[in-house]
């Protein structure tokens, strides 16, 4: 047959009809039942509201007369009590109930009964039940054993074949077929069973309006239709339309006529009586058991019951089987998902793996070409699209939908621009493992010319037939070979779940290789926010104490010098801990470094004069923080008037650990002056006999002996480790003593974006004799002032907002103009290993810690310059 000629043949009237006029029809409202059945729908106060123009064969009395009446007057007592019962079976919407050989008037004739819910109304329908004879026996009996036949198979096509088998015996069809529906409704007889002579179907397909949408959603709810016989008359349900002017929803009647167009349909493929059985997977309609006859065919209501049963059974199996289909290509997929973790955890770029995960791939998936796009790079192998195709292809992939796998068996459908490689890649299968913008595995498949066996021409056109202007069924079911160019072999379910747990599997392993620079960047993030909260929560208990020096450090002075010399000793002493404590990572610091550190402020080059015995040991962060200040007023306090005040006296500092992990620290001093106990409690001797019981939970002790000062500490072992003695750390700039006055002549640059400490390095600045100091916040300003003014020295801050101020320290490089850099950070190399050799101080800084770098610039011969030079100084 040629399509060619179908369409010559075709009017332009005729063009308008589409395989939508089926998808259209109210199938469920053909107002119909067939002649083997009658049907009465009554209300729930059992008022008859319709009936089947044949309930006369029945009742003795037709609709008119029976319409409006009550039930209960219509029937036996025992019959509408055996009715009611029944009703207690519908459970749910779509249940149905049976009652098989029930005496429905009296008169000893037997009939079956199915009752079912429509809307507001019960539907009664009614069959005179077909003898039983021992052919048919216990249907019961017979399914299970066709069952336990199937239950031998162990794949999908057996099972199949066995049904068919099992169901023609159970009904005496002569054909029956198994239809399964593809992705795309159309639909492909997999197995059948027939007898000598019938026309087989095995391996056709269907188109999927031979099956419309409508149809399909109602199979799912009524499991069993019949047509007894598709010539037979059908008998109209009276009155058509009830009082609300709708007609009766028949949609799970067991005697529902069918469609005209369906009746058509058969008659065109010669069968005389059909019965159609769904097969339901996972909720789903997965296909359906078709049974067809030449000849008019009637299967009692009992007998189709079994085979309901049996399709019900049949459709458990399959599931069944699906499910362990799946649960071993998901050990599969597990297997695949720990070989490629094992072999490719030595290489972190998956474009590098390419081959690794092409042999893991294969063992699941077949395809013709593989590609991996990530990071903006190319590669394949095999039958695949050069990088510049594929590059237009990926912007097509990233319009899919997210996070899941996409498949086609014709790119150029869905990708027209395909058309250029269709002979290398027809079909793909695109695995995201990224997120936005997307990275891809691709597999490709080449084209093939593949024949699908239609039955019939499914682009055939439609042609106006008897039923007015609508879809006229096709007359003929000879098999249409239809070579489909442009496609590729089609990808099927379990491929594509096997390409989606390889999807999963490669995203974890490309998050956990791939990506690992972008992990370490994430936990340098992660671990970065975490050091932000925690430097505002210890910025505001720092502020909070500083609070505290500036207030309870008043009373420790008598005069505003003093006092200004105390409060920056303690503040200067907090910076120097916290230093160490960064230097550290904020981990555990030994306390012989605390010490040290403390001692090299006080006595320059007769740091050992303080001596640390016994055993060594580690502060944690707060504890560290906490003896900053206890040791400083220690220290400070001794420097004042006691041993380290003149320079005989010392002291030693005794460590011990203790079994239960804590640690004793015991401080005397001695060959000092004469100590005399204070006549008040000042603020300092507070820090030293409150802070560790306060902060640390800890003890202390203060006894203040003739011969030296004493202090007595117990630090609790949460506080305190063992440590390993380590050398004392090189002392910073800002722990030594100026050794020198000088003064600076000439114009000064600050470089500060913070206001509060521009204005504090201007002054000191100034106060160093700077003949003018200038601030600017930002990179621009300070080039424009470089630029006008005659800079002699600059105070460059490393980091001003989001810029850096590396452009600046490049500028007085150049232009041969001192500088020194002022940082937060500590002593991090990294972040000055672009800048300019230059010195640098660490905040906090004051104006003694500004005279000691210029004493270091002015030793080195870097502070030189004439005053009266121009602009830049240059």
């Amino acid at each position: 047959m040629s399509s060619h000629t179908d369409t010559d043949r075709t009017s332009a009237g005729a063009q308008a009809v589409d395989l939508t006029n089926c998808d259209r029809e109210p199938i469920h409202i053909i107002g119909q039942v067939q002649p083997f059945g009658m049907l009465m729908a009554v209300s729930a106060d059992w008022i008859v509201a319709h009936a089947s123009a044949n309930i006369g064969d029945l009742l003795g009395r037709g609709p008119d007369d029976i319409i409006g009446q009550s039930m209960i007057d219509l029937m036996p007592p025992r019959t509408v009590h055996d009715l009611r019962s029944r009703l207690q079976m519908l459970t749910h919407d779509d249940a149905v109930a049976r009652l098989f050989g029930l005496d429905v008037a009296g008169d000893g004739v037997a009939h079956d009964v199915s009752i079912h819910r429509s809307g507001r109304l019960y539907i009664f329908e009614f069959e005179r039940s077909a003898p039983r004879t021992d052919r048919h026996g216990d249907d019961n009996e017979m399914v299970r054993a066709l069952i336990g036949r199937i239950q031998r198979h162990d794949d999908i096509d057996r099972m199949a074949r066995e049904a068919a088998r099992g169901l023609k015996a159970l009904t005496e069809f002569r054909r029956v077929m198994v239809y399964r529906f593809n992705e795309d409704d159309t639909g492909t007889v997999i197995a059948e069973a027939l007898d000598p002579g019938q026309t087989p179907y095995l391996g056709l397909r269907f188109p999927g309006s031979d099956i419309p949408r409508q149809a399909r959603a109602l199979y799912a709810r009524n499991l069993l239709r019949i047509i007894a016989d598709v010539n037979g008359e059908t008998v109209p349900v009276l009155p058509a339309l009830g009082p609300s002017g709708d007609p009766l929803d028949l949609s799970l009647s067991a005697t529902r006529a069918v469609s005209p167009i369906h009746l058509e349909y058969l008659r065109n493929m010669g069968v005389g009586a059909s019965m159609s059985v769904s097969i339901l997977s996972k909720g789903k309609l997965w296909g359906l058991l078709a049974c067809h006859h030449d000849a008019p065919h009637y299967v009692d209501y009992q007998t189709r019951s079994a085979a309901e049963l049996f399709a019900q059974l049949f459709s458990y199996e399959l599931t069944q089987m699906e499910m362990n289909t799946e649960l071993a290509e998901m050990d599969l997929a597990r297997e695949m998902h720990d070989r490629l973790l094992s072999q490719m955890t030595s290489t972190p770029d998956v474009l590098d793996n390419l081959d690794t995960i092409a042999r893991a791939v294969e063992e699941v998936v077949e395809f013709d070409g593989l590609a991996v796009y990530s990071h903006g790079r190319y590669r394949a192998m095999g039958s695949a699209p050069t990088e510049e195709e594929f590059m237009g292809l990926a912007r097509f992939l990233n319009t899919t939908q997210v996070s899941s796998v996409f498949a086609t068996d014709r790119i150029t459908e869905r990708y027209p621009a395909g058309d250029g490689f269709v002979e290398r890649a027809a079909g793909l299968l695109a695995l995201p493992i990224s997120r936005q913008p997307r990275d891809y595995i691709v597999l490709f498949r080449r084209e093939i010319a593949r024949s699908v066996s239609w039955a019939g021409d499914p682009l055939k056109p439609a042609e106006p037939g008897p039923n007015g202007l609508r879809l006229t069924p096709r007359k003929s079911f000879e098999a249409w070979q239809e070579v489909v160019r442009g496609s590729s072999a089609p990808w099927r379910l379990s491929e594509r779940r096997a390409a989606e747990a390889l999807r999963v599997t490669l995203l974890e392993i490309v998050l956990k290789l791939s990506d690992e620079a972008n992990l370490a960047r994430k936990r340098s993030q992660e671990q970065q926010e975490l050091l932000i909260a925690e430097l505002n929560h210890r910025v505001r208990n720092i502020l909070n104490l500083i609070q505290g020096l500036v207030s309870q450090g008043r009373g420790d002075a008598t005069t505003i010098e003093a006092y200004s010399d105390v409060l920056n000793a303690r503040i200067h002493s907090l910076a120097r801990a916290h230093d160490q404590l960064t230097r550290k990572s904020w981990a555990w610091v030994p306390l012989a470094h605390l010490v040290e550190t403390e001692a090299r402020a006080y006595l320059s080059g007769q740091a050992d004069r303080v001596r640390q015995t016994g055993d060594a040991i580690d502060l944690s962060p707060q504890a560290f923080t906490t003896m900053a200040l206890v040791i400083h007023e220690l220290m400070t306090n001794s420097a004042k008037y006691g041993a380290l005040s003149d320079s005989t006296g010392r002291v030693e500092l005794k460590v011990t650990l203790d079994r239960d992990g804590a640690a004793v620290l015991d401080w005397r001093e001695r060959g000092g002056p004469p100590v005399k106990p204070p006549k008040r409690r000042g603020f300092g001797t507070t820090i030293i006999e409150r802070s560790v019981p306060f902060e640390l939970k800890g003890e202390a002790s203060v006894d203040f002996r003739v011969g030296g000062l004493r202090a007595h500490f117990r630090l609790p072992a949460t506080a305190v480790q063992r440590a390993e003695v380590t050398p004392p750390e090189t002392p910073g700039p800002e722990t030594t003593r100026p050794v020198a006055e000088v003064t600076l002549a000439g114009e000064a640059l600050v470089v500060e974006d913070n206001l509060i400490i521009a204005l504090d390095a201007s002054d000191g600045l100034g106060l160093l004799g700077a003949s003018a100091v200038h601030s600017a916040p930002s990179v621009v300003e300070a080039i424009e002032i470089l630029d006008r003014r005659p800079i002699r020295f600059a105070l460059i801050d490393v980091n001003l907002g989001e810029d850096s101020s590396l452009p600046v320290a490049e500028a007085c490089a150049a232009r041969g103009i001192p500088f020194a850099m002022a940082t937060g950070y500590g002593e991090n190399a990294d972040l000055l290993a672009d800048y300019p050799p230059a010195p640098v101080l660490r905040k906090p800084y004051d104006v003694d810690h500004i005279r000691a770098l210029l004493a270091e610039l002015d030793a080195a011969g870097k502070l030189l310059g004439d005053p009266d030079d121009g602009p830049g100084g240059a």
